[in-house]
């Protein structure tokens, strides 16, 4: 979301405004006088918001741990089985 600041505001709430920019993907155009000067937006897009329902399939996802891991593996998918149902609702990070 692009929001508009004046280049006094920009200063006083730098940190906010990272933060923003950081974690919520927010992009700002600062204003000088009445006219933009610098737009500032996030380097990478953030992560989007994951639900735990997903993870089983994120976890599915994941390569494979190769052969010296064999047994590894076999635990992990032995206790994702006996696992309870994840609900579709409800957040995760």
């Amino acid at each position: 979301m692009e929001k508009r600041v004046s280049a006094t505001e920009a200063v006083r709430k730098f940190s906010d405004i990272l933060n923003s920019i950081k974690y919520k993907g927010d992009s700002y155009q600062i204003i000088r006088g009445g006219k933009p000067v610098a737009f500032i937006c996030p380097v990478e897009t953030p992560m989007r918001e994951r639900h735990l329902g997903e993870l089983k399939e994120l976890v599915k996802s994941l390569p494979g741990l190769g052969s010296e891991a064999e047994k590894f593996e076999r635990d992990v998918k032995e206790i994702l089985k006996s696992q309870p149902t994840m609900p579709k609702e409800g957040k995760w990070a």
